[in-house]
């Protein structure tokens, strides 16, 4: 009942996380011309998964590839291989951008392929990698015609908008945002901003210093806090937008520009993540310093006072994402290096 599984796609944290979320997000296409299943914790029911302990039924003669996202994973694949004699190839992706630990590199030296999700996250691995970089469905996130009717549906104003969405915490930059908000939009009668997203118990203080600091400043109905939205729901709010930030002080990858350029709203976002890998500069957007709320006034300001610029990276935007980073291309990608895996054993891409 097995022979049909090529790849497996192993999850082993039951709480949504941004590495559950991508497996979610490639798995249903990458299975469109690949035997893929997933296994794990916290999985959505519509997707091809099998049980952990199915795995250890499996015969040990069919070539199978394991692809690791933790080190939980990476763990159980090895346990799987050497120990069980299960005939796996092990892939690991790696979207961190600082140095491993002891113990990480260890597991990462035993892969046979390691996927970097950035030039940056490639620069420290010990490994060699390949960099295939997150696509986004753009048949999902497209930009509207009229942003007024969609701005009526989300009851929000339909004047010039300019989101930050993303956790609510100090690492996302968060602070920055609303702190630029405040000095701006005096200035500009016709623009109002929103500030999307969760916070956790943990970072519930700083959400309520924030909304502390727009009540002091009289702006509470230019600068609007917004509740998560559930992801299906997600390229609505990018498309009432004409500018999005993302004001990050640290970031592992980042879809968030991504979205935001696959609905036509150019970025100014931190030098942090892949940022700078995503947006064209002067083009598609801008990359400013992370925590310098000076650069992000200004160049937020620099947009306001030109519409037509803005305008013309919107369409940039669109096209840039439509060409090089659409999730077809990410699948592809990956789906390349599984399928000559499972030829010879090597980690070749083209």
């Amino acid at each position: 009942m097995y022979e049909h599984i090529e790849v497996i796609l192993p999850n082993l944290k039951r709480r949504l996380s941004g590495v559950t979320a991508t497996l979610v997000r490639l798995l249903p296409i990458q299975a469109k011309s690949m035997g893929i299943v997933a296994v794990g914790l916290g999985l959505p029911d519509e997707l091809p998964k099998v049980s952990i302990c199915s795995l250890f039924l499996m015969d040990k003669k069919k070539i199978r590839v394991w692809h690791a996202r933790r080190n939980t994973e990476m763990l159980l694949g090895l346990i799987l291989k050497k120990i069980f004699r299960k005939n796996l190839k092990l892939v690991f992706t790696s979207a961190s951008q600082r140095h491993h630990t002891r113990y990480t590199r260890f597991l990462i030296s035993r892969m046979d392929a390691v996927i970097a999700t950035s030039k940056k996250s490639a620069s420290y691995l010990k490994s060699s990698s390949v960099v295939i970089l997150h696509g986004i469905d753009t048949k999902k996130f497209y930009p509207v015609v009229d942003k007024s009717v969609v701005r009526r549906t989300l009851n929000v104003p339909d004047c010039t908008l300019i989101g930050c969405y993303g956790r609510i915490r100090h690492q996302k930059g968060t602070d920055i945002f609303v702190d630029s908000m405040i000095e701006l939009l005096p200035e500009f009668s016709n623009i109002s901003a929103l500030v999307m997203g969760r916070a956790t118990n943990e970072h519930h203080a700083f959400l309520r210093d924030l909304r502390q600091r727009v009540k002091q400043a009289r702006l509470e109905d230019r600068i609007l806090f917004l509740p998560e939205s559930p992801v299906d729901k997600m390229s609505n709010w990018y498309q009432v937008l004409d500018l999005f930030v993302a004001p990050q002080r640290w970031e592992g990858f980042g879809l968030t520009p991504l979205e935001s350029m696959a609905c036509g709203v150019p970025v100014i976002a931190s030098d942090v993540g892949a940022f700078d890998e995503l947006i064209e500069e002067g083009k598609t957007g801008m990359i400013i310093p992370p925590g310098d709320k000076l650069h992000m006034v200004r160049a937020v300001h620099s947009m306001l006072i030109s519409p037509q610029k803005m305008q013309d990276w919107s369409i940039r935007c669109r096209q840039q994402m439509e060409l090089h980073f659409s999730i077809e291309n990410e699948v592809n990608s990956i789906n390349d290096l599984y399928r000559s895996m499972l030829l010879d054993g090597t980690a070749r891409i083209s």
